[in-house]
């Protein structure tokens, strides 16, 4: 399981329910691998706001997962996002975005810090109200934590399951994306080749509607991994390396398994 793909981390609120004109500003520039701008909108009001800070913090760490690049800028942002932090419901929102941090470092082989990443969504969850907005967030990450650092399946299938109908009490259709994929990649370890189709297409579809633009080319090279039609599938490859070009060889980790002589199929968990 650990080794089966790499996941990419969900924003923390569906970006088409927000009316402030910034936050879809950066959601526009994030979606199209420009987080550096994106972080940059952000940052005058990082200074002093605790939730800007923290969405600040969940761009450059998106950047560091899908380009393995920009770690202390991350964690810079993070230690920010942290000594702002006031009360249950920032200190745990900011546990939460250090523990997919640490998670994040692991997983790509930068350094092991699984043990902080376990604790720190600990912490998370013990701050967090049950009807917190956050709490659908942090079922996820520690689903991400089961399937790929402890390699528990039942466990990271009961964190995603309880991550995906939080995702639809809040609306968040974003996360919704994440935790079909997610089901899905454990439906095809199991051999439930037509669960997974559907949850793939489900995944897909929520990503084309939003205008996920990074988040297409995994979604696609995934269904295709368990489509029956061969030329349906190549079309779907196809399409993902048109769409890594188009963003500049991200996801780099994607780019280096889509090789032009084909590889074993990515089993969709970003």
């Amino acid at each position: 399981m650990r080794n089966s793909g790499l996941p990419e981390p969900p924003g923390p609120q569906d970006p088409q329910l927000r009316d402030d004109p910034l936050e879809r500003a950066v959601w526009r520039l994030r979606s199209r691998a420009c987080w550096e701008d994106a972080a940059a909108l952000l940052a005058p009001h990082a200074a002093a706001d605790p939730g800007a800070a923290r969405r600040r913090t969940a761009v450059l760490i998106e950047r560091c997962m899908f380009t393995g690049q920009g770690w202390a800028a991350a964690e810079d942002a993070l230690r920010s996002a942290e000594a702002l932090a006031a009360g249950d419901e920032d200190r745990g929102a900011a546990a939460c975005e250090r523990g997919h941090l640490a998670y994040a470092a692991t997983v790509l082989g930068v350094h092991d810090r699984a043990d902080e990443a376990r604790s720190a969504l600990g912490r998370a969850a013990a701050l967090l109200a049950p009807s917190s907005p956050t709490r659908p967030l942090l079922d996820f990450r520690r689903g991400l934590i089961a399937q790929h650092l402890s390699d528990n399946p039942s466990d990271a299938t009961a964190a995603f399951q309880r991550a995906h109908s939080g995702a639809g009490t809040h609306g968040n259709r974003l996360l919704l994306s994440f935790t079909w994929r997610h089901l899905a990649a454990l439906a095809e370890h199991d051999g439930r080749l037509a669960e997974a189709r559907h949850g793939y297409t489900q995944s897909l579809g929520i990503r084309e509607e939003l205008g996920y633009l990074v988040g297409i080319a995994p979604a696609l090279v995934s269904l295709a991994s368990v489509l029956a039609e061969p030329a349906e599938a190549d079309r779907l490859r196809r399409e993902a390396r048109r769409l890594i070009r188009l963003l500049g060889g991200v996801p780099s980790w994607l780019e280096e398994r889509l090789a032009p002589a084909e590889r074993a199929p990515v089993t969709g968990t970003r």
